[in-house]
This record gives C-alpha cells, sequence and structure tokens, in this order.
C-alpha cells in the first residue's frame, strides 16, 4: 500500500497504519526537514514543496506512480 499525506493530521494516522511494507510519501507541509531525519523510516519520503489541493493529474501523484506502478495508493 502507498499513502500520499497532504495534511499533519493525514501523515500522523499514514504512519499509525502503515506496515514495514507500506510507503508513505508527504508534502513539505506536514513535517518539518529535522523532524523527517529524526525520524529515520526508510519507507517515508518527503516532497520538498507542500502538497495541499493536490490532484490525481498533479506531477507529484505521477512521481508516486511511477515509483509504485500497479501498487494501490491512498490519499
Amino acid at each position: 500500500m502507498v499513502y500520499v499525506a497532504i495534511s499533519s493530521a493525514g501523515l500522523a494516522e499514514a504512519l499509525r497504519k502503515a506496515t514495514s511494507d507500506d510507503t508513505i510519501w508527504c508534502g513539505s507541509d506536514t513535517i518539518s526537514e529535522p523532524e523527517y531525519e529524526n525520524l529515520k523510516r526508510p519507507n517515508l519520503t518527503r516532497f520538498n514543496y507542500s502538497l495541499a489541493g493536490l490532484e490525481m493529474g498533479d506531477g507529484a501523484i505521477a512521481t508516486v506512480e511511477e515509483q509504485h506502478f500497479g501498487q494501490t495508493i491512498l490519499g
């Protein structure tokens, strides 16, 4: 499963639900750079821009789809 978190609350939920086999992607406004680095979670990727207002045709979703082709993506 692939999670895309566009808010801090969404990221917190994804972090609770995700297993070690799942992947989480988030925007820069969901977690600060120092917090991200301190988590040391190998299955978490942080974009360097916000995902607020994200739509399925956006570049961020295309990037996630390319990296996880054929997997279910939850937002």
